[in-house]
């Protein structure tokens, strides 16, 4: 999709350890940012929540097997054998 942009435009899409903003914590921040001229930069900040992220009711509705690979990826990246 071509994007008519006179400015830069960023997407900014925000992983937690949940919804609740006062007991939740952000674990990745991730954002791409578009140019007018087609280029493409992105940023991703992973983030230690500094708690432990237990299994969540909305975790049943994404299939276990979308759900270990994007984990089992996202270790890899992360330089941890698995």
């Amino acid at each position: 999709m071509k994007l008519n942009l006179k400015n830069p435009l960023v997407f900014l899409d925000l992983e937690t350890t949940g919804i609740n903003v006062v007991t939740d914590r952000i674990v990745e921040i991730a954002l791409l940012k578009v140019y007018p001229d087609g280029r493409e930069e992105e940023k991703l900040l992973r983030i230690n929540p500094g708690m432990p992220i237990e299994w969540s009711p909305i975790m049943d509705k994404v299939p276990l097997k979308e759900y270990f690979v994007n984990y089992f990826a996202s270790r890899k990246e992360d330089g941890i054998a698995i």
